[in-house]
């Protein structure tokens, strides 16, 4: 499991590094999905990932955790998670 959240770790990191330029990391998350297709990964396990990931934010981050980053993180994974379910399509 730890593997899994650095490896979740990295690729959110790497989104918001390319958030002006996403096609620098296209192949990239189309890898990925490809291989989260190979784990059984379903369209509503990228809800469930989202909401405890945005929990663990705001539990991590304390008084840090406002609506602006709330917002930032929220975009940051749900383009994520959408082009991995696109490219899943």
């Amino acid at each position: 499991m730890n593997d899994q959240h650095q490896k979740l770790i990295d690729m959110l990191t790497s989104v918001v590094v390319h958030l002006e330029k996403m096609e620098g990391i296209q192949q990239e998350i189309n890898d990925m999905a490809k291989r989260h297709i190979e784990y059984g990964v379903q369209p509503k396990h990228y809800q469930m990932v989202g909401a405890a990931l945005l929990w663990t934010l705001e539990k991590g981050l304390g008084s840090d955790w406002n609506e602006e980053v709330a917002a930032a993180w929220t975009a940051c994974y749900g383009l994520l998670a959408t082009q991995m379910m696109q490219t899943n399509s």
